[in-house]
C-alpha cells in the first residue's frame, strides 16, 4: 500500500506540478502561497494515501488540499486580512471537486508563463522562475542549467516571486501589442521545459514525456495568439516536433540511451516529422532566427534514412550561422561535433579544450562525454577513458551514466589490449 501511494504521489508531482500550481496562483494571487500550499498538499497526501489508499482523482485531491491550505496560510497574514473574505468565497469549501479539464489547466499555464515573462523580471529570472513553477524543476535542476551556484538561483526565484506580488503583476494572457516584448524569454521558457523532457537532469529515466508533451502544446498556443505566426514560434514548434518524433529510439528495451547515430530510423515518428518539415522551411524563409536555425538542423538529421546519408557540411553551415547569431558556450560545443564529423575530430578537440578553459563548460557533464567520444575516434583510449571518468563525476541522469559507463568499460578495455 505505502508503495502505491507513494509511486503515486511521485508521477502526479512530476507531470502535474505546474498545472496545480498554475490553477492555485490563479485563485491567490501570489507565487509563494500557491507554492507553500502545494507543497504542504503533497506533503499530507503521502500520510493520508498511504491509510486512505489513492483517491478516484488525485490532481483534484491535491488542489483542493492546497485550497484550504491556501485559506490557512491567508488568515495567518496579517497582510491579507482585508482580502480572506473574497478568498474564501472564490475557494470554497466544496466535498467533491471533479478532475480539471486539461484544455482550461493548459490556459492557466500559458498564462503563467507570460506572468513569468513580465519585463519588469530579468530574463534569466523569467525563464528561471517559469521552470520551478510550470516544470516543478528543483532550484539545483534550474541552477545546473543557469551554470550558477544553488544559493545564487535561489535568491533570484525569491526575487523574482516578491517582485511580482509587490508590483501587482497581472496574472493574464497580455494583449498582443505586449506578446512581442514577452516572446523571447515565454519560447526560451517553453524551449527549457522541452529540454527537461528530451534528457532529464536527474532520476532513472533520460525522457519525461510528460514536459515534452507540455512544451510542444504551450509551443503551438503560443505560435497561435500572432497573426502572422512569429517565425521564431514556428521555428521552435518545429524544432520540439522534430526531436520528439526520435523519443521512442532513443532509449533500448532496458531504458538505456542510445545515441543518434546507432538509433533505428524505423521507430521515428513519421507523421510528425511531415508535419514539422514546412514549418521549419517556412520558419527558415522568415528568420533565420536561433530556432529556426535550430530547426533546420534537427530537419537535416530527420530528412537522413541513414546516418551515413547526414549532410554534416551543410549542418556545419548552419551552425555557423547560429554561433553569429547565439554566440553561446552550449551552441559552439554542438558546432564542434559538426566540425568533427564534417572535417575530423582533432580541430573539434581543439574547440572543447578551448569551451573547457574558457566558456564555463568545465563542469557541463555532455562536454566532456562529447570530448570523449572523439578521443575514443581517434584511438586514444586512456585520454577517452579520463574523460568519460569526468563525464560520470558530473552526470547525473542514471540512463546516461549507464550509457557512460558502458563506453568507459570499453575504452578501458581496449586500453588493456593496446598496453598487452
Amino acid at each position: 500500500m505505502h508503495g502505491d501511494a507513494d509511486e503515486a504521489v511521485e508521477e502526479l508531482y512530476r507531470s502535474d506540478w505546474g498545472r496545480i500550481v498554475a490553477a492555485l496562483i490563479r485563485l491567490v494571487g501570489d507565487f509563494e502561497i500557491a507554492e507553500e500550499a502545494a507543497q504542504e498538499a503533497f506533503t499530507a497526501s503521502v500520510q493520508q494515501w498511504r491509510i486512505s489508499g489513492v483517491p478516484e482523482f488525485p490532481r483534484a485531491w491535491i488542489i483542493q488540499t492546497a485550497r484550504h491550505k491556501a485559506i490557512d496560510t491567508i488568515r495567518r497574514r496579517a497582510l491579507f486580512n482585508e482580502k480572506l473574505n473574497l478568498y474564501a468565497h472564490e475557494l470554497g469549501e466544496a466535498s467533491e471537486v471533479p478532475d480539471y479539464d486539461d484544455a482550461e489547466i493548459a490556459d492557466e499555464r500559458l498564462r503563467l508563463i507570460f506572468t513569468c515573462c513580465h519585463p519588469a523580471l530579468g530574463p534569466e529570472a523569467q525563464v528561471a522562475l517559469t521552470l520551478r513553477t510550470l516544470g516543478g524543476l528543483e532550484t539545483e535542476d534550474i541552477a545546473r542549467a543557469f551554470l550558477v551556484p544553488p544559493a545564487t538561483m535561489a535568491q533570484r526565484l525569491v526575487r523574482a516571486k516578491r517582485k511580482i506580488r509587490d508590483a501587482g503583476i497581472p496574472y493574464v494572457v497580455p494583449g498582443t501589442s505586449e506578446i512581442a516584448e514577452r516572446l523571447d524569454a515565454v519560447l526560451a521558457v517553453i524551449y527549457l521545459v522541452f529540454n527537461e523532457g528530451y534528457a532529464a537532469t536527474r532520476g532513472g529515466t533520460l525522457v519525461r514525456t510528460d514536459l515534452c508533451t507540455e512544451a510542444i502544446r504551450l509551443g503551438r498556443l503560443v505560435r497561435a495568439l500572432m497573426t502572422p505566426p512569429s517565425a521564431e514560434a514556428t521555428g521552435l514548434l518545429a524544432l520540439m516536433l522534430l526531436h520528439d518524433s526520435r523519443r521512442e529510439a532513443r532509449l533500448d528495451a532496458n531504458g538505456d540511451l542510445v545515441i543518434l547515430d546507432e538509433q533505428d530510423r524505423s521507430r521515428w515518428d513519421r507523421r510528425q516529422i511531415a508535419e514539422a518539415l514546412p514549418l521549419a522551411a517556412e520558419a527558415l524563409r522568415d528568420g533565420p532566427g536561433p530556432y529556426a536555425l535550430q530547426a533546420s538542423i534537427a530537419a537535416m538529421h530527420c530528412r537522413a534514412e541513414e546516418a551515413e546519408d547526414t549532410d554534416w557540411i551543410e549542418i556545419l553551415r548552419l551552425y555557423d550561422v547560429l554561433e553569429r547569431l547565439q554566440p553561446t558556450p552550449i551552441v559552439s560545443l554542438n558546432r564542434a561535433v559538426a566540425v568533427a564529423m564534417a572535417h575530423g575530430p582533432r580541430p573539434a578537440l581543439a574547440i572543447m579544450d578551448r569551451l573547457a578553459a574558457e566558456g564555463g563548460l568545465d563542469k557541463y557533464h555532455l562536454l566532456h562525454s562529447a570530448r570523449a567520444d572523439l578521443l575514443r575516434r581517434s584511438g586514444l583510449s586512456a585520454e577517452a577513458a579520463d574523460a568519460y571518468a569526468r563525464a560520470l563525476a558530473l552526470v547525473s541522469n542514471n540512463s546516461e551514466r549507464r550509457f557512460l559507463e558502458r563506453r568507459l568499460r570499453d575504452v578501458q578495455s581496449l586500453q588493456t589490449k593496446n598496453d598487452a
